[in-house]
């Protein structure tokens, strides 16, 4: 019979945890896991430094290392804290815009540096050159002599 209550309890806090936001933000979001994770690891390493056999007043007031730990702790706590106040990012689809400018800038660099795609594409939009002979309609002018005095 007791077996029968811890299972239907444990059903219960199932049940109560997937319908929870926080718990299901915590399930999906990476960088909420992450800095739990980095949390628990700097607390157990403070925790391992108040332990180890030294007196324990000497490790809180003068250690380091645990007061570094301790300070990871509590900032990783409070990244994940307001990650989960803040709710989940949205994602910036700037996808069209960025491969737009991206095509643009490609193309510019394409007709810069080459000559032939270049001409192709200002004949595209000028119409192409139109290559012409000159010949002169006046006979040239003769040239005055040193000796001849005006």
């Amino acid at each position: 019979m007791a077996k029968k209550k811890k299972a239907a309890a444990a059903a219960g806090a199932v049940t109560a945890a997937k319908s929870n936001p926080y718990v299901q933000r915590v399930i999906e979001d990476d960088e909420i896991r992450d800095n739990v994770r980095v949390a628990f690891e700097a607390a157990r390493d403070a925790y391992d430094r108040l332990s180890s056999g030294k007196s324990t007043g000497k490790t809180l007031t003068d250690d380091k290392k645990f007061h570094k730990d301790l300070h990871t702790a509590a900032e990783a706590l409070k990244d994940a804290g307001s990650s989960l106040r803040e709710g989940p990012k949205k994602k910036r689809r700037g996808g069209f815009a960025r491969k737009l400018l991206l095509l643009a800038l490609a193309g510019g660099l394409a007709i810069a540096l080459s000559a032939d795609l270049r001409s192709k594409v200002l004949d595209a939009l000028f119409g192409a050159e139109e290559e012409f002979d000159y010949t002169s309609t006046t006979a040239p002018s003769a040239a005055p002599t040193a000796g001849s005095a005006a």
